[in-house]
């Protein structure tokens, strides 16, 4: 809004900002990567549910298979946010500033999931996942699967500046892992896989965008990744993620699956907004407005064949 229209604003006003905010706003790569499942328990017991089997010739009638099952349980936490604001600059407030600190105070909500999954990401070589392995572990399997790694690790002649060209190697590498995963019925698990998101911290961010945009390589030769995108082969995300602390690690998430390497659990029914604007009791005995918003909700690991953990070294 400009300046030269803003009007003071009602506690109901900023109450449905908030809330007109919370529901359109972006929260980035979240949806991407995590499984949405909403809940009014306190605590939700999820069965992650091994894959169908395969198809084979019929003879002499059906062989039926059971689904095979994973519990683990995953408990909502509360959250709440309180801004406080003096009751004279709500009031006097004519640059609609206010509205800007609330578009921001409804980001910070929106991006709360994407803060908790990234600490998840962090921790994944020292966290289990619904297998009883680390969620990156270079031993995973269940049933018919056999072992496998997506824990990986690539050459780099500085491990934390690795230059494009070796980001390109390390990319392909990490994807080619994903499509050799196989699922507990020892099929392909990733074989429809199309588009990836690669996700680096800050420090490399540049060779990470090269190394998926940039049509020339190496001694000019054309850049494989960009070529395969290109061509409708692959579609790639570079997701710059300035929460993760890591200065050799990236990793490799499939974005088109119908599982997600994440857990989101989250109660809507809890999700409020409270304002005590310049006409509230609140106000008047204390001289300053709050708004206020609470989220309950928490997140875990979920499939792991569908990331990939790569260390330069």
């Amino acid at each position: 809004m400009r300046p030269d229209t803003f009007t003071y604003l009602t506690d109901s006003a900023v109450r449905a900002m908030m809330i007109g905010a919370l529901e359109s706003g972006d929260n980035g790569w979240v949806n991407d990567l995590a499984l949405p499942i909403d809940s009014n328990d306190a605590s939700e017991d999820l069965a992650w549910l091994g894959t169908p089997p395969a198809l084979q010739e019929f003879v002499g009638g059906r062989t039926e298979k059971e689904l095979a099952e994973y519990h683990f349980s995953v408990s909502q936490k509360d959250y709440e946010g309180t801004l406080r604001v003096p009751k004279k600059t709500w009031v006097r407030d004519k640059s609609g500033q206010l509205q800007v600190r609330i578009a921001q105070f409804a980001d910070r909500v929106n991006g709360h999931p994407a803060k908790l999954i990234s600490s998840l990401i962090e921790d994944g070589e020292d966290h289990t996942c619904y297998d009883g392995s680390y969620f990156f572990h270079t031993a995973h399997s269940s049933k018919n699967s056999g072992t496998q790694d997506n824990d990986l690790g690539a050459t780099a002649s500085t491990a934390t500046a690795p230059t494009a060209a070796e980001m390109t190697t390390a990319i392909t590498a990490a994807i080619q892992a994903m499509y050799g995963f196989k699922d507990d019925e020892g099929e392909p698990t990733n074989q429809m896989a199309k588009r990836f998101g690669i996700m680096v911290p800050v420090p490399f961010m540049g060779a990470a965008w090269q190394a998926v945009t940039a049509a020339i390589g190496a001694s000019g030769a054309t850049a494989m990744l960009p070529n395969l995108q290109t061509k409708g082969l692959l579609s790639l995300e570079v997701l710059v993620n300035p929460r993760l602390t890591w200065t050799t690690k990236f990793a490799t998430f499939r974005m088109d699956g119908a599982t997600k390497p994440f857990v989101l659990v989250q109660d809507d029914a809890m999700r409020d907004v409270i304002t005590l604007g310049p006409t509230s009791e609140y106000c008047q005995l204390n001289g300053k407005c709050v708004v206020g918003v609470d989220w309950s909700g928490n997140v875990a690991y979920g499939a792991w064949d569908q990331a990939v953990l790569t260390t330069f070294s």
